[in-house]
């Protein structure tokens, strides 16, 4: 092959449109430095603006005659491998996004650049260690006894042990850093900066054996592990009632992947899961274990990454952003209650784990787990059609009951004068779990407060002065809260505009735990949702606060449907359980179905029997009765008859064009042309549609307003060229200038 000099460069910070590999000079004196996944600096625009890069692939000529040298190279060595690259090439036509974007995407914080330096550093620690041999260390010991101890201690403890932390030594000694120089002056140690990772805490013990399988999980365990047993990269569905052992599967696999050799990739929808899935497989895997998620610090999130890099780490555990852990030799990737929402990255890259953790099976013939009580529609109907191998766990692993499940109307608690979150029934069923000392969990899917405050004289509403929604009121503080751009506010003693009286509408879990208080005076009550956990200092302090002390009721948000395991909850109760039915968007009954079988799966897990209560103003909904039954193959059966007749997903690809921007007329403007030209190229082509401009759900966020044109065609049919030519063309239109336009694949909103 002819010499090297060009490389083919992805640049940050550019948008969708002027995306593409730019050729740059090598010199000469960077030939040996340069390599396809180091980043470098390069000049870029006419005004040479120094430039964040990533080399992509190495080429002996190049097409254009006259090209910039790069300037830098900021790695020492490659951060991507050939194979991370390849998939950020993929992300871009499949997400619509930047290269560079998918880079940063894969990258932990921790090595992104500013101004030229890395954003963390290293983290060093001195190590001393003898410089002469032991017994001539020995014998000196023992002359600095009387003269100089502090030496003669540090001597004997390094004659012992050989070699040790400098921080550690001189605790363990009590010496002064004075005496240790003084034995390195005179050659007696040596110190040394040696690199150390930073490490978050992680529950430490004896390892335990591999857990029993009962017949069930047997079955599954052989039928899942034949699929991974193939040539080439297979996915399979793992449907299981909530209790059923589906954890216990995966430990299993995992350690039949490691003893073959191969990596393995665990991912969770919440943060406040990984602590508990943590602390089970900890057991089982040690220090093998790698952990990423957002609580990280940007230290320990970069030297996590490094351990899994560096192949001292085989088993990673993290939520969404974990699906790009630099493991090599993947042998599985599991994704746990795979039908959440969380796996879907809301900014760019738009990207779902799913999608790319299929990407990545296939480069490595590795095995696809999805795991869930309430699997996602589309992910069951690739299981029907034979895409997936499925496999299911009718009953919990113990053999214990479902809990019972009884559902209260609402507006009968209304008409009987009780304007309150909590039913007469439930207060009854609470009531009885505190008497017999056993916890219950109340699911609410709203913080706060209140949802809104109006004035019951002249219908004034708080709302956001730069989003269309109206303001949550959080007791806790006396404030009104924007949950989308975060504007805060006082509250007002009376209305602003009349002087009337304030009208506080719809509970969320700050008005539930003061109603719980009220109706229960001295029992102590948890609350767990964004407000609490950040100032609590995570979920798993929460957690362990209701594991270990007992307290009798703990209300929360979703962050309370899943995963969480505790032996003495008998009850669950479900606030609103169509809160989220009318959402608009044609996976609410899905989210709801979801949301509700899960929470009452918390129930009665262990040895005690388990109750639920869903109150509901819709009692008579079939998704809600669907839910209580614990019913998925019936809820299945009447969505999918649904999307089916709607030609929705999974029937279709949803593919949609957003704009963006403070000018409403231009961003509805620039938005009725994307459809006008999106219409005009798939005219007469059978089961195309174009939908749209419509505004989104929350039509003004941070004074931008935001409209949306769907393109809803058959998968497969080649249209993502078409949208991302589309985004490209309006993305430089000068009449649309201050408008933003972007695309996203089957957006969750």
């Amino acid at each position: 092959m002819p010499d090297v000099t060009i490389a083919k460069v992805a640049v940050s910070g550019i948008p969708f449109r002027l995306d593409r590999p730019y050729d740059y000079a090598i010199p000469a004196e960077l030939a040996e430095s340069v390599a396809p996944g180091v980043r470098v600096e390069v000049p870029f625009t006419r005004a040479n603006r120094r430039t964040e890069g990533i080399v992509l692939a190495l080429a002996p000529v190049s097409a254009f005659e006259k090209l910039k040298p790069i300037d830098r190279v900021l790695d020492e060595a490659p951060i991507l491998t050939p194979a991370q690259i390849k998939l950020a090439l993929w992300m871009r036509e499949r997400f619509f996004c930047t290269v560079y974007e998918a880079v940063k995407a894969m990258l932990p914080a921790g090595l992104w650049f500013k101004n030229g330096k890395r954003r963390v550093s290293d983290k060093y620690v001195t190590m001393a260690a003898l410089s002469v041999p032991t017994e001539v260390a020995a014998e000196a010991a023992e002359q600095k006894h009387r003269r100089a101890p502090q030496q003669a201690e540090l001597l004997r403890t390094l004659c012992a042990i050989g070699r040790a932390a400098l921080p550690d030594l001189r605790e363990f000694t009590g010496a002064s850093l004075q005496s240790v120089r003084a034995l390195r002056d005179a050659g007696f140690i040596s110190l040394e900066d040696v690199p150390v990772y930073r490490r978050p805490e992680t529950p430490a013990g004896e390892r335990a054996p591999l857990p029993e399988l009962n017949a069930a999980q047997t079955a599954a365990f052989k039928g899942i592990l034949r699929r991974a047993d193939g040539k080439n990269a297979a996915g399979a569905l793992l449907f299981g009632v909530t209790g059923s052992g589906k954890t216990t599967i995966y430990i299993r696999l995992i350690a039949e992947m490691r003893a073959r050799g191969r990596t393995a990739l665990l991912l969770v929808p919440e943060i406040a899961l990984t602590p508990q899935m943590l602390r089970t497989f900890s057991s089982h895997f040690g220090d093998d274990i790698a952990v990423l998620h957002s609580s990280l610090s940007a230290g320990e999130r970069l030297d996590e990454w490094r351990r899994i890099k560096n192949g001292e780490a085989g088993v990673v555990i993290g939520t969404r952003s974990a699906v790009f852990a630099p493991a090599e030799k993947l042998g599985i990737v599991i994704i746990d209650e795979e039908q959440e929402d969380s796996y879907k990255s809301e900014n760019a890259p738009r990207y779902h784990a799913r999608d790319v953790a299929k990407f990545r099976c296939a480069q490595d013939k590795a095995l696809l787990l999805l795991g869930s009580a309430t699997p996602d529609v589309e992910s069951r109907y690739h299981a029907e059609a034979g895409d997936y191998a499925f496999f299911t766990l009718p009953g919990r692993f113990n053999e214990r009951a479902m809990p019972t499940v009884e559902i209260v109307d609402m507006k009968r608690e209304l008409r009987r004068g009780n304007g309150g979150s909590v039913s007469e029934r439930l207060r009854e069923e609470l009531a009885a779990n505190i008497e017999r000392g056993e916890q219950s969990i109340l699911f609410l899917n709203r913080r706060g407060a209140n949802k809104l405050i109006t004035c019951v004289d002249c219908g004034f509403t708080y709302s956001c002065p730069n989003c269309s929604v109206s303001l949550t009121y959080h007791s806790f503080n006396r404030r009104l809260m924007c949950h989308h751009c975060g504007h805060s506010q006082r509250l007002d003693e009376r209305c602003p505009e009349c002087g009337g009286t304030l009208k506080y509408v719809g509970a969320g879990t700050q008005k539930l735990e003061q109603e719980l208080g009220e109706l229960f005076p001295g029992v102590g009550v948890l609350r767990m949702d964004t407000d609490t956990v950040a100032p609590a200092g995570g979920h798993d302090v929460l957690l362990e606060r209701f594991r270990t002390e007992g307290i009798p009721i703990m209300v929360g948000t979703q962050m309370v449907t899943k995963g969480l395991n505790f032996e003495n909850v008998t009850l669950v109760g479900v606030i609103s359980a169509d809160q989220s039915l009318y959402a608009g968007d044609y996976r609410s009954t899905e989210r709801t179905f979801s949301l509700i079988t899960q929470v009452v799966g918390r129930s009665g897990r262990f040895e005690k029997p388990g109750r639920a209560i869903i109150q509901t103003f819709s009692p008579e909904n079939e998704t809600i009765r669907q839910a209580a039954s614990q019913d998925y193959e019936s809820f299945y059966a009447a969505e999918i008859a649904i999307r089916r007749l709607q030609a929705l997903p999974p029937f279709t690809e949803l593919l949609c064009v957003t704009t963006s921007g403070a000018d409403e007329s231009l961003v509805l403007g620039c938005a009725a042309k994307a459809k006008a030209e999106l219409e005009a190229s798939t005219r007469g082509q059978a089961g195309v549609r174009v939908l749209g401009p419509a505004p989104l759900s929350v039509l003004r966020v941070n004074n931008n307003y935001r409209y949306r044109v769907t393109l809803c065609a058959p998968p497969g049919r080649g249209m993502r060229r078409l949208v991302a030519d589309v985004v490209a063309r309006y993305s430089e239109d000068k009449q649309f200038r201050g408008v933003s336009v972007y695309a996203d694949t089957n957006p969750s909103d």
